[in-house]
């Protein structure tokens, strides 16, 4: 982490500040902030994102700040199907609510970082024992978004076309939205894609990310799905290991030997070709089915509802009351 004279917080007025912003954006508020045109529904539409959402994960968790946070108020180590369901209950919100439930979300996350904060218990990398951690701090946020955009591009390019140059200098733009949701200004964000795996490339060297014996024991709760019965098959802890930087990898002590690397030569041969023929009633999550419904006049139906179910461990998106 920079200097503690080079933190940045983010304050409420910071926050209302930027959603006053988004809200004076052109556009139908029953859209949200994307919309069907948009490359956000496009790409996050796909129930795919989730090959993803294992090295997502671990990449934050390698943030001591972020590992810290998860350890002391959470319960990450024993729910990690909960900890899921909570943080995509909050992302398909802002992506495919109205403005209202979107912004409802901003000011909930908001809140409820307000309330982490504490002291590292020993040295990690490039910070000290005692350093002082706060979850509304700018670049711990800004390590957090990138962790998300880099992996729904990685997942999705996995088993999709490839996105064009310009397709992906779109997803990034239109990404600044939702890191404006965390309280994130674009002036904190890399300027354009190839800036942003720029910064990406320099954190997974850099020593403000590094692992202990805490992180390493909630990575391995995340990819065992402690807490439910659904187990991460051998494939995906592999594909989740493949993904992971070399020294990130051996710091979360990933197993990657021959049995890995067959599963992930077969998961690589299978997946890109069967995922595309999926239903699209089943390949998409439920809360972009759950947006269709809203702009049709229609309430989700009982399909969207066990979908929603299984992703975010509810049947409707946040606030459903400001749907309309």
């Amino acid at each position: 982490m920079a200097a503690a004279e080079s933190r940045q917080y983010v304050s409420p007025a910071n926050i209302e500040a930027l959603l006053a912003e988004l809200e004076r954006l052109p556009g139908d508020p029953r859209l949200g902030f994307f919309g069907p045109e948009s490359s956000t529904w496009r790409i996050n539409r796909e129930s795919a994102i989730f090959l993803g959402a294992g090295r997502a994960a671990l990449l934050q968790l390698a943030h001591p700040w972020v590992a810290a946070s998860l350890l002391h108020h959470s319960n990450l180590m024993n729910d990690a199907i909960g900890r899921f369901h909570s943080t995509f209950r909050v992302i398909y919100t802002m992506l495919f609510g109205t403005r209202a439930q979107a912004l409802a979300a901003a000011r909930q996350v908001y809140r409820l970082h307000t309330g982490i904060s504490g002291e590292l218990p020993h040295p990690v990398g490039a910070h000290p024992r005692g350093e002082h951690y706060e979850a509304n701090e700018v670049h711990a946020l800004c390590w957090v978004f990138a962790t998300l955009v880099e992996s729904a591009i990685l997942a999705y390019e996995f088993v999709m076309p490839p996105l064009t140059p310009p397709e992906r200098e779109q997803y990034y733009a239109e990404s600044k939205r939702v890191a404006a949701l965390f309280g994130l200004p674009a002036e904190a964000l890399p300027a354009d894609w190839s800036a942003f795996i720029q910064y990406t490339a320099e954190m997974f060297e850099s020593p403000q990310l590094g692992v202990d014996q805490n992180a390493r024991a909630l990575g391995h709760s995340v990819l065992s799905g402690v807490g439910t019965w659904v187990r991460p098959p051998r494939w995906y802890r592999a594909l989740t290991a493949h993904w992971m930087p070399s020294r990130l990898r051996q710091a979360f002590e990933l197993p990657f030997g021959p049995l890995e690397e067959q599963s992930l030569r077969r998961a690589t041969r299978v997946l890109p070709s069967l995922y595309p023929r999926i239903p699209r009633v089943l390949r998409f999550v439920g809360p972009y089915h759950e947006a269709q419904s809203r702009l049709a006049g229609r309430s989700p139906g009982p399909l969207t509802r066990t979908n929603n179910q299984f992703w975010m461990g509810q049947p409707r998106l946040l606030y459903p009351q400001l749907s309309e």
